[in-house]
């Protein structure tokens, strides 16, 4: 089952071509999904051109070097998923972003990017301070153990083929796919590659 952006049915398939291109100063960014954080701790979308939002998950380009927006009262979570190394400059101090290495700031920070290799793709997760919380983890997948996502959670096949199982269906992922996660048989995620597991929750 495919979804749009603005769908967080458990199971469903976020293909990120189904989410508009915007440009940014920097290249362009798609936005998979974004939302209100519930006191109880459950996600509710708002859409993918939502302006208003405690937690986002997008995907960027970044083609060339600059600032970065400031997004004050967030903490975001920047991961390159595509080319070989980022430099972050955040309030003074240079940081090396590897492939696949996670990297935590506030949102707030006067932020600039270099490219020292060339053009990267980054997940970009933010996490309303103070509303929400938010962590990334890049998991390796393999085909004899399976990769649950539980509610609050979102799967996103960065590299390699991998397959979802839900409700008794098997739905072939391709790269740069979103799973969205539930409690209840929560989906399972097989195959060989990369996947960043993506988990909101209560601060």
């Amino acid at each position: 089952m495919t979804s749009s952006p603005a769908s967080l049915t458990t199971g469903s398939v976020i293909s990120l071509a189904s989410s508009p291109k915007k440009s940014w100063g920097q290249g362009d960014v798609r936005v998979i999904a974004s939302g209100s954080m519930q006191p109880e701790g459950t996600l509710e979308a708002t859409g993918a051109g939502a302006t208003d939002f405690d937690w986002r998950l997008s995907v960027a380009s970044i083609e060339g070097a600059g600032d970065f927006t400031p997004y004050p009262d967030f903490e975001r979570t920047l991961t390159v998923i595509v080319g070989e190394l980022l430099e972050l400059t955040i309030d003074g101090e240079t940081h090396p972003v590897e492939l696949y290495r996670p990297l935590k700031f506030a949102g707030g920070a006067a932020t600039v990017a270099t490219l020292p290799t060339g053009d990267v793709l980054a997940l970009n997760v933010f996490a309303r301070t103070g509303v929400a919380r938010a962590s990334v983890r890049i998991v390796e997948l393999s085909k004899k153990m399976e990769q649950h996502l539980f509610a609050a959670q979102f799967g996103v096949l960065l590299q390699g083929a991998a397959t979802m199982s839900y409700a008794g269906a098997d739905h072939r992922l391709e790269v740069r796919d979103t799973v969205v996660g539930g409690e209840d048989d929560s989906p399972r995620v097989t195959g060989r590659g990369f996947m960043a597991v993506v988990s909101f929750d209560l601060p």
